[in-house]
């Protein structure tokens, strides 16, 4: 007969009871780190834990309660409501009144709109409640800044295959855990690790898994029908890893890594990041960050972008992956993006200058008698089809230069044009 025990999942089953056997996360709970320090003594503070899912968050909340001796009162950001949050208000006092400590542990804290963070800020200040929320997401962007002032920020990381695999081997002998009830060999251990993609609650799930299907030991068969069709990369469509991998996209293109570049995009594409989207930053980065150096650049991503639309995956994805590798391996210019914030600051700073007069049009005769077009001079009826000297400014803004062509790529010849150009003017100026 199956204990109450034995009813619960094996992740659950295998929660670490102390902090030695929490995996991972050494640079936290090492022996001489100050947070393991502060919860062996079991002295409290407010915190955020924040990190991927299954690295420890929930389970180290929970030993801090158990370490400090404390009450543990626990809410879901995506249950929880305003009743919900009184209750555990009443709760707390409840054991102040008896002069015992209460942990409040919230989570997905993010989860929570303004109003809900901020109902919890006099009960922390008053110590009627140690706060605890754990949060995948960042808490710079989805906090209040106010709570965030009241608690001390954890980063857990991602557990490394290592230590997954020590966790899946303690699983399969452990009294609570398999009990020695199946076994399963070394490299299978490792693909299980690796397919946990850094996360100790899916090793586990998909262990038991793998446990209840098999006739015996586990086989590589086996595991093979359990992993078959999921995918084991983490990817969150809205959330910090979706902003990150874009830009560590970003950034291996305009660093002219072309494999790190196409890397990133297999991962956005593979968690499935919408094609189109990573179309539209690909253009941003030609004009950003290969500009006039490679105008090819930004036919190319247009192009792969017309692809997408017209034949989608994997013809699209195709396309994308040669505009990343042309654009990683291009020439690097920010000239034209530097050249547009220079001019859109003078823009607003100078507010709303007059079009000088010889470069109005003057299709009405009133206008020619107020001087419009006057003076104009056509750039092709002058030597080499430029009108050197001519001034095509607001006047108070003359003379200013926005655009710096790098020495690379084709804005080598673009800069030598445009020097050329100058000295045109500068020969007309003194003729003046």
């Amino acid at each position: 007969m199956l204990t109450p025990d034995r009813l619960q999942p094996l992740a659950a089953r295998m929660r670490p009871r102390s902090l030695q056997e929490i995996s991972g996360q050494s640079h936290l709970l090492a022996a001489n780190k100050p947070l393991y320090q502060a919860i062996e003594t079991g002295h409290l503070h407010s915190m955020i834990l924040w990190g991927p899912p299954g690295t420890g968050k929930t389970t180290l909340a929970r030993l801090i309660s158990r370490y400090a001796q404390a009450e543990f009162i626990t809410l879901s950001a995506v249950l929880a409501g305003v009743k919900d949050i009184r209750a555990a208000m009443e709760q707390a006092k409840a054991h102040q009144a008896l002069q015992r400590a209460t942990i409040l542990f919230v989570d997905e804290v993010h989860r929570f709109n303004k109003a809900q963070q901020d109902a919890f800020l006099p009960y922390v200040e008053d110590g009627t409640i140690t706060f605890i929320g754990a949060t995948t997401e960042n808490p710079s962007f989805e906090l209040n800044n106010a709570l965030l002032s009241r608690a001390r920020v954890y980063l857990l990381k991602s557990l490394q295959s290592d230590d997954i695999k020590q966790l899946l081997q303690r699983a399969l002998k452990a009294e609570q855990g398999l009990n020695q009830a199946v076994d399963c060999a070394p490299p299978l251990l490792d693909t299980l690790a690796q397919a946990a993609d850094g996360d100790a609650r899916r090793a586990l799930n998909l262990l038991e898994i793998a446990a209840d299907l098999a006739e015996g030991d586990i086989t590589e068969e086996v595991l093979q029908d359990v992993l078959a069709g999921g995918s084991t990369r983490r990817f969150d469509k809205g959330g910090e890893a979706f902003y990150d991998q874009i830009s560590a996209l970003h950034k291996a293109v305009r660093g002219s890594a072309p494999d790190a570049a196409l890397y990133w995009l297999v991962r956005m594409l593979d968690g499935g990041c919408d094609a189109l989207y990573i179309a539209r930053r690909l253009l941003r980065m030609a004009s950003e960050d290969i500009g006039n150096a490679d105008p090819r650049a930004l036919t190319l991503t247009l192009n792969a972008w017309d692809v997408v639309e017209r034949l989608g995956a994997p013809e699209g994805e195709l396309a994308l992956a040669q505009a990343v590798l042309f654009m990683a391996t291009a020439a690097k210019s920010n000239a034209v993006y530097k050249a547009f914030k220079a001019a859109t600051a003078d823009v607003k700073q100078h507010g709303s200058l007059e079009v000088p007069l010889h470069l109005r049009n003057a299709p009405t005769q009133l206008m020619k008698k107020l001087g419009y077009a006057q003076q104009y001079r056509y750039a092709h009826d002058e030597p080499h089809a430029y009108a050197a000297g001519e001034q095509y400014f607001p006047e108070a803004l003359n003379g200013q230069q926005y655009y710096f062509p790098v020495e690379r790529g084709l804005e080598i010849k673009i800069a030598e044009k445009l020097a050329y150009l100058r000295a045109l003017d500068a020969q007309a100026e003194q003729k003046v």
